[in-house]
């Protein structure tokens, strides 16, 4: 079994209030959950423009958590109007 940890930092430009950016979080959070992740923000809950998401998965496989986490990467920069800064990951068996 593996698991794997995704702190993922996130700059989103068009926010203008807080409201606005739980607006956007809460869509990138419900659209990850429905891959079956466990997803919350975990840092800058303050700041209008700023996120911290932590997301974790456990599989058997190292190599599909590989894939699922190029796959969260790319819908969260794709879909959403955001960038990502910076993320970072840690694996643990």
């Amino acid at each position: 079994m593996f698991i794997r940890a995704i702190a993922i930092d996130i700059h989103i430009p068009g926010a203008r209030t807080l409201k606005d950016k739980r607006q956007v979080l809460q869509s990138i959070i419900v659209r990850l959950r429905r891959l079956n992740l466990s997803v919350a923000e975990v840092g800058y809950q303050d700041q209008w423009q700023r996120a911290a998401l932590g997301v974790a998965m456990v599989g058997a496989d190292l190599g599909l958590l590989e894939q699922l986490q190029a796959q969260i990467l790319r819908l969260i920069e794709e879909s959403y109007p955001v960038e990502i800064a910076h993320w970072e990951i840690r694996d643990y068996e």
